[in-house]
């Protein structure tokens, strides 16, 4: 009697381990029809999703490395961050903080007489982590203020005191003498006086717009 019962304890596990082992291969049979039957679904699952951050999009930097039309050169480079996060469709895709890297496109000193000084810089990176993302700006462009109305006070300036001198000194000929005299002057402290150049300092915000889409 006891071995009847053994054996129909036995008869009964193995039942019930190759219901098991039919269920499990049903399982896959049926995952695997359901991977041939949706290959795209599949490929989509394991394709990773890119983001496309539009052209004409705002980039407002603050500046790390200081830039002057006196002190920087064509070809300098410069890092910033990023002063507010860029969305796209609602989602920040680049945080408040994000580092740039940047480049000096042109810079001009201010001349004597004339020749304002100018800078012109673009973007050129995205850094996240230990890549860059190359990235292409529309130029900032700056350019500083003219001096002609101070140079012309200048000169204005040298010859009225001239005028006075020589009209003191010798009357009507002194005094066309004098204004020569102090018209020289005047045009000299110009000579040996450059214009305005334009610094941006650590910490200073310009505004860049992309003129490229950007996938991250």
């Amino acid at each position: 009697m006891r071995n009847l019962l053994h054996l129909a304890s036995a008869i009964f596990i193995s039942s019930l381990l190759a219901v098991g082992c039919q269920s499990d291969s049903q399982t896959a049979s049926a995952d695997s029809t359901a991977s041939a039957d949706n290959p795209t679904r599949v490929a989509q699952a394991a394709k990773p999703q890119h983001i496309t951050i539009p052209s004409d999009t705002p980039l407002q930097i603050a500046l790390i490395d200081p830039i002057s039309s006196d002190g920087s050169t064509a070809g300098d480079e410069f890092k910033g961050t990023l002063t507010e996060g860029v969305e796209v469709d609602g989602k920040t895709v680049l945080e408040k903080g994000t580092l740039f890297q940047g480049r000096v496109v042109d810079a001009a000193k201010s001349g004597r007489v004339k020749g304002q000084a100018s800078l012109s810089l673009k973007l050129t990176g995205i850094v996240r982590g230990n890549h860059t993302i190359p990235i292409e700006t529309r130029p900032f462009v700056s350019v500083a203020k003219s001096t002609k109305k101070r140079d012309a006070g200048v000169i204005a300036g040298g010859t009225g005191v001239g005028a006075a001198i020589g009209a003191i000194a010798g009357g009507g000929k002194g005094a066309a003498i004098g204004a020569a005299i102090g018209g020289g002057v005047g045009t000299g402290e110009v000579l040996a006086t450059k214009g305005k150049d334009i610094e941006y300092g650590p910490e200073a915000r310009l505004n860049f717009k992309l003129a490229t889409p950007v996938q991250l």
